[in-house]
């Protein structure tokens, strides 16, 4: 367990190493911080923080960096995430507040979040099978061909043309509409099934095969839509830290490319919406081996429906990165619970 004294150091050789981007040695320390104590007393405890894993030497120079393990302890240390200016939060609400659908909500996101943090973002989409059903609407467009709006509590719409064996008229439309929405608004999608299997046989004989129609193309939705999507942005970002990465960018760029390893890095069917913070060697990915990923889980209630993050170099400005990323997520819920 290290002292007080020696996470002090640790601290300092962060925060002065994501600063300057040059390996930090005692003088420096002791000369921009108040550590209280003498350059032999931190040179002492950089070798024990050195021995212990937290800091290593990159080359013959005197400096000292942080490694995997020491970036883990000061985040996890962290008294707190750094607050947004009131400058930021009315530039985040004023920019997010223009979104005119959920599409357009996402992609702002991801290019607000590559702004502020300078690092590639990552936004999943509101995810159906943790979404609920706010409203089912049947248009008619032919006399036998009906249009199915499927509307999300998260503001996602799906529209599908359903043609009918027969005609359809208005009054079997708007009953099958009213009955519809009285059993599946409100109720997660993954309950629509089981909701809507007995509701043709609580219409006339005739009437049962265009309601079982409509039924199977909002039964086919559901499946078709259970494929998470993520969208990607400010890759190149990452070019300003080409030299964070021991060889080359190439194997982040590689497996920033696929969506599975995308997933995997928000944390693929998580719940919650606290910050996570995955550093370095903790990536299971190999290619993401020198860099960390910081993600937040988003949604209009209590429970995230999808999630958010940032990748970038372990050199990162954790305490800003967090504040921006959970301040962003703060935001967009709020946007999914007014749509």
């Amino acid at each position: 367990m290290l002292s007080e004294r020696r996470l002090e150091v640790l601290r300092a050789i962060v925060q002065d190493y994501v600063g300057t981007e040059e390996p930090v040695g005692s003088k420096a320390l002791t000369e921009r911080h108040k550590l209280g104590v003498s350059p032999a007393t931190v040179r002492n405890d950089m070798a024990v923080l050195e021995e212990e894993g937290f800091i290593q030497q990159p080359h013959t120079s005197a400096g000292r960096i942080p490694t995997d393990k020491g970036y883990r302890l000061f985040v996890d240390r962290l008294a707190g995430v750094k607050p947004l200016s009131a400058a930021e939060r009315r530039a985040i609400q004023n920019f997010l507040d223009g979104a005119v659908d959920l599409d357009d909500v996402v992609a702002r996101t991801v290019r607000l979040l590559a702004q502020l943090t300078r690092q590639v973002a990552v936004v999943q989409y509101p995810s159906l099978t943790r979404s609920t059903v706010r409203h089912v609407e049947l248009l008619s467009l032919a006399p036998a061909r009906v249009m199915l709006v499927l509307i999300t509590d998260t503001g996602r719409v799906e529209q599908r043309l359903v043609d009918c064996p027969a005609p359809v008229g208005e009054t079997v439309l708007a009953d099958l509409r009213a009955r519809l929405n009285s059993r599946v608004v409100g109720r997660r999608f993954t309950d629509v099934p089981s909701l809507v299997q007995d509701l043709p046989d609580s219409f006339e004989h005739d009437d049962r095969p265009t309601v079982s129609v409509v039924l199977a193309t909002l039964l086919e939705t559901l499946v078709e839509e259970t494929e998470e999507r993520i969208m990607l942005g400010g890759t190149a970002n990452l070019t300003r830290f080409a030299h964070d990465f021991p060889l080359t960018i190439r194997p982040v760029l590689e497996a920033l490319e696929e969506q599975v390893v995308l997933l995997k890095l928000l944390g693929e069917g998580a719940k919650d919406s606290g910050v996570t913070v995955r550093i370095g060697h903790e990536n299971a990915h190999e290619g993401l081996n020198s860099t960390s990923v910081i993600a937040v889980g988003y949604g209009s209630g209590d429970e995230a429906v999808a999630r958010l993050g940032v990748v970038g170099p372990t050199r990162m400005d954790y305490p800003g990165t967090m504040g921006a990323v959970r301040a962003v997520a703060r935001y967009v819920g709020q946007i999914l619970a007014e749509s």
